[in-house]
C-alpha cells in the first residue's frame, strides 16, 4: 500500500516537475493517467484512483486533469465543486499525520493547488520550465473514461502494434502522448490496437468508469479488497477505506444511486458491493448519504458558473458524414451534447430571459464550429411533486451564421438531419409538447419560453419537449441523432 492519498497526489505533482525540469532519469519517466475532456466526477476520481495504485508499480503514475482552460486552486474548486465535496468526506476525518482542510475556496484551493495538476498548469509549467529545451515532450499516459486522443501527433510514425501516440488540446503544441493502456466504459473508437501492447486494455458497458477502475486494479493484483477488521483500524485500512469511498462516490452519482435502469450495470453493482464491504462500521456516509451530499453539491454548484460554463459544464462534441453525398459543398456535421441538472426555465432565468439565452447558445455552438447542438437536462420537479424529469432541447445551425463559408451547404445537411431526428425521437423517446416543469413566475413567462425555445425556422430549426421516457439518457439520444446524419 503506498502512503496516503494526500500525500501520493503531493508526491505525484513532485514527480511531474522534476520530470519537466529533466531531473529523472531515462529509466523512471512518470504515466499520467488522464481522464476525458469534461473532467466530470467520474472522469477526475477514475484518473485519481487508478493513479494512487499505480504507483504501486515500478513506474510513477500522476493524474492529470483535463481541463486546458483551468488552473488547480480556486478555480478548480468553483467549477468542479462535486469534487471537492467527494474529496473531503474521503480524507475526513484525517488521518494521522494529515492536515485537515475546509470547504472553503481559501482552503480547498490550496489543497487544490498544492496536489493536483491540470492540463492548463501543465502547459502553463512547460513554457517556463529551465529543463524544457529540446523541443516537444514525449510522455506516456493511460487513458480513462475515454478510449482515443483527438488529436494526431505529427511526430507518430505508427505502424502496426506500435502504440499509438496523439495529442489533447491545450497541449497540442508541446507534448505528445504515447498511449500505454485504457480503462473506458464508452464506445470502442478503435484508436488503441488489440495485443500484449495495450495493458490494461479494459474497454466495457457500464454506468461508471470507475467501477471498471475497480475491478482493472483487483485483477491487476494492486487493490487487495479486504473488509476492515472489527478492531480498530490500521493506517492501512483507514487508507484503503479513503480510496474506497472516493470511487464509490463517483460510481453512485454516474448510476443515481444505483437506480437508473439504462446505466447500471453488473459492473457497477459488484464494484459498489466491493467498496461498499470496506467502509468500516463507524463511517456515517452511507451509499444514500453519500450520494445525496455530493449530488447536491452537484446541483447547487451551477448558481456559481456563467450560462456559457454550465453549457460547457458536461459537454461530449463529435463528428458524424452522410453516408452519401447530398451537395458537393456538403461537409461532416458537428454536433455538440450537454448535459445539466437543472430545468431549462432555470438556466433561462440565469441568463435573465429566453432571447439571452438563444444568443448564448449560438455563441456556444458557433465557437465550436457545430451544426447540431443538444441540450439535455436531468432535474427533480417541484411541478410533480420533486419527480425526476428530463427536457430535450435540440438546435439546428444556420451554416453560415456560424461558418462564413458563402459555399457550404452544411447547414442544410444540420437541419434535414435534425428534423429526420424529430420524426424518429418523437416516438421511441416517448416526448410529449413542453411546459415548464420548474417553477416560473408567469403564464405569460412560460409562454415566452416555449415561443423562443422553439424559434420561428428563419435561422435556426430548433425543438424542445418533455421527455415521457426517463431510461433514455445520453447514451440513447446520441445514436439516434448519429443515425439521423449518417443516414442522409
Amino acid at each position: 500500500m503506498p502512503p496516503s492519498l494526500l500525500k501520493t497526489l503531493r508526491t505525484a505533482l513532485q514527480t511531474h516537475h522534476r520530470f519537466l525540469a529533466g531531473a529523472l532519469s531515462h529509466s523512471e519517466p512518470p504515466i499520467y493517467v488522464i481522464g476525458n475532456p469534461s473532467a466530470d466526477l467520474d472522469s477526475i476520481i477514475s484518473a485519481v484512483v487508478y493513479a494512487y495504485f499505480g504507483n504501486l508499480t515500478a513506474r510513477h503514475h500522476i493524474p492529470l486533469i483535463n481541463l486546458p482552460n483551468v488552473s488547480s486552486g480556486p478555480e478548480l474548486y468553483r467549477l468542479r465543486p462535486e469534487f471537492v465535496k467527494a474529496l473531503h468526506l474521503s480524507t475526513h476525518p484525517a488521518l494521522e499525520g494529515e492536515q485537515s482542510w475546509d470547504e472553503t475556496p481559501e482552503s480547498a484551493g490550496a489543497l487544490l493547488r498544492d496536489h493536483f495538476l491540470t492540463v492548463a498548469d501543465f502547459a502553463a509549467q512547460l513554457k517556463s520550465s529551465p529543463g524544457n529545451t529540446s523541443g516537444r515532450l514525449q510522455a506516456d499516459a493511460v487513458l480513462v473514461d475515454w478510449n482515443a486522443l483527438p488529436i494526431a501527433s505529427p511526430s507518430a510514425t505508427q505502424q502496426q502494434n506500435q502504440q499509438p501516440k496523439g495529442c489533447i488540446p491545450g497541449l497540442e503544441k508541446a507534448v505528445d502522448f504515447t498511449v500505454l493502456g485504457c480503462v473506458d466504459h464508452h464506445v470502442d473508437e478503435g484508436f488503441l490496437p488489440r495485443g500484449p501492447q495495450t495493458k490494461p486494455l479494459e474497454i466495457h458497458t457500464a454506468g461508471s468508469c470507475a467501477s471498471l477502475v475497480t475491478h482493472t486494479l483487483q485483477s491487476l493484483n494492486l487493490w487487495h479488497a479486504n473488509p476492515p477488521s472489527t478492531d480498530p483500524q490500521t493506517q492501512q485500512q483507514q487508507q484503503q477505506e479513503q480510496l474506497a469511498q472516493l470511487a464509490l462516490s463517483a460510481i453512485l452519482i454516474d448510476t443515481t444511486n444505483l437506480t437508473s435502469k439504462d446505466k447500471v450495470t453488473s459492473w457497477d453493482t459488484q464494484a459498489a458491493e466491493c467498496l461498499t464491504r470496506q467502509l468500516s462500521a463507524n463511517n456515517n456516509n452511507t451509499t444514500t448519504n453519500l450520494y445525496n451530499q455530493v449530488h447536491q453539491t452537484k446541483q447547487n454548484s451551477l448558481d456559481l458558473l456563467t450560462v456559457n460554463e454550465i453549457l460547457d459544464r458536461d459537454y461530449k462534441q463529435w463528428t458524424e458524414t452522410p453516408s452519401s453525398n447530398p451537395n458537393p459543398h456538403s461537409k461532416p456535421v458537428e454536433i455538440g451534447f450537454c448535459s445539466m441538472v437543472k430545468s431549462l426555465p432555470w438556466i433561462v432565468r440565469k441568463a435573465g430571459n429566453a432571447k439571452v439565452f438563444i444568443d448564448a447558445v449560438e455563441a456556444f455552438a458557433r465557437a465550436r464550429n457545430l451544426g447540431i447542438l443538444i441540450i439535455m437536462t436531468a432535474f427533480s420537479s417541484p411541478v410533480k411533486g420533486g419527480e425526476f424529469t428530463r427536457e430535450l432541447f435540440v438546435v439546428a445551425l444556420d451554416g453560415d451564421r456560424h461558418d462564413n463559408n458563402d459555399n457550404d451547404d452544411s447547414d442544410d445537411v444540420a437541419t434535414t438531419a435534425l428534423k429526420h431526428f424529430v420524426d424518429q425521437a418523437e416516438e421511441k423517446l416517448s416526448l410529449q409538447q413542453w411546459t415548464a416543469l420548474d417553477v416560473v413566475d408567469r403564464a405569460d413567462q412560460e409562454e415566452e419560453i416555449a415561443r423562443s425555445l422553439v424559434g420561428d425556422d428563419s435561422g435556426q430549426y430548433r425543438r424542445v419537449w418533455v421527455q415521457a421516457d426517463l431510461s433514455k439518457s445520453r447514451k440513447q439520444v446520441a445514436p439516434l441523432v448519429r443515425e439521423a446524419v449518417t443516414s442522409l
